[in-house]
């Protein structure tokens, strides 16, 4: 078959043969897992667990990593969603759950568009009109970053702050996000830099660059291929002068204060609304929704190194940096 002249469509056969032949029952369900990133990458890795959470013993799960935020290349994704095309053609679950923005861009729009196998998706961006969802066969969740109650809090602890500055990785997901905050900047009176990077020595030299103004924003890391984490650690302990606030449970390390997204929200919410489609609901009955959890995190290392205060209300509330259960 055509499909097996692709390596990475042989090992998921050889890997679904193993899991049959383990004992899965012949009647069960399939269900295909799409993340357009990578293992390791925290937000997959929870939006992982939170799908597998769910579906655990509920059907024949197999996953594709699409692996877009270490290959970036236009031709790299497009064979990628390709190959993974062709997969689902032969395989032929029966639902598909992708998560992220690079899944639904490349592989749900161009190649499912109202077929007959229902998707879902999670952790799409902010909105879903660039994919123009929802499709007969299309439901999910949308990720929508908690930015104007981040903003908020800034504001509170910087009085009278007029000038922020975002920094993140060069990605698809980071220019949406810096869109949004623009627009969410200016309704709070705050004008808005930002700078994309594609290196650690770019991320820091930005970062030091970024203490002139009154708020430092810190988007996602991920896509920054070789990020040095105790260097950067090291760095922003001796560096930080000014508020830097995130929306990425992952950044707490080298931020002072988050209000972050939970990507197992993600996760689960697409591995029942997949439950329910096995049930027989069909997708276009199935709301698309957004997400509403969130935390609240404090870094109290960075803290100490600067001569700032939080209000106890916020630090009182908060999860540590130091908690194991980070999110």
């Amino acid at each position: 078959m055509r499909f097996l002249r692709h390596p990475i469509l042989a090992c998921l056969v050889i890997t679904l043969c193993t899991v049959l032949l383990q004992g899965t029952p012949a009647e069960a369900a399939k269900c295909l897992y799409v993340s357009s990133y990578h293992k390791g990458y925290e937000w997959s890795d929870k939006v992982e667990k939170g799908l597998r959470s769910v579906l655990e013993g509920q059907c024949e799960l197999v996953q594709i990593d699409m692996d877009t935020k270490r290959n970036k290349s236009k031709d790299y994704i497009a064979a990628k969603a390709l190959e993974i095309k062709d997969f689902i053609e032969s395989w032929q679950p029966d639902v598909v759950i992708t998560s992220d923005d690079n899944a639904a861009k490349y592989l749900v729009k161009p190649y499912f568009r109202d077929h007959e196998i229902p998707f879902v998706f999670c952790g799409v961006n902010w909105t879903v009109k660039e994919y123009e969802f929802p499709y007969r066969n299309v439901t999910g969740i949308v990720e929508v970053a908690p930015i104007e109650p981040m903003l908020e809090w800034a504001m509170e602890i910087e009085a009278g702050a007029r000038q922020a500055f975002y920094l993140g990785a060069n990605t698809l997901t980071e220019r949406k996000n810096v869109e949004r905050l623009n627009k969410a900047a200016r309704r709070l009176g705050l004008s808005l830099e930002h700078s994309l990077v594609d290196t650690t020595g770019d991320w820091l030299a930005a970062y030091r660059a970024a203490q002139s103004y009154d708020v430092v924003i810190l988007g996602s890391n991920a896509g920054i291929n070789n990020w040095d984490s105790a260097r950067v650690e090291q760095s922003v302990q001796k560096e930080t002068r000014r508020l830097s606030v995130t929306n990425h449970g992952w950044m707490m390390p080298y931020t002072l204060l988050g209000v972050t997204k939970v990507p197992e929200e993600h996760g689960a919410w697409a591995a029942k609304a997949a439950l329910r489609i096995l049930d027989g609901v069909s997708p276009n009955r199935i709301p698309i929704v957004s997400n509403r959890r969130r935390d609240l995190w404090v870094n109290q290392e960075i803290l100490a190194g600067t001569d700032m205060e939080l209000p106890s209300r916020l630090v009182n509330n908060a999860k540590k940096v130091s908690d194991e259960d980070e999110s």
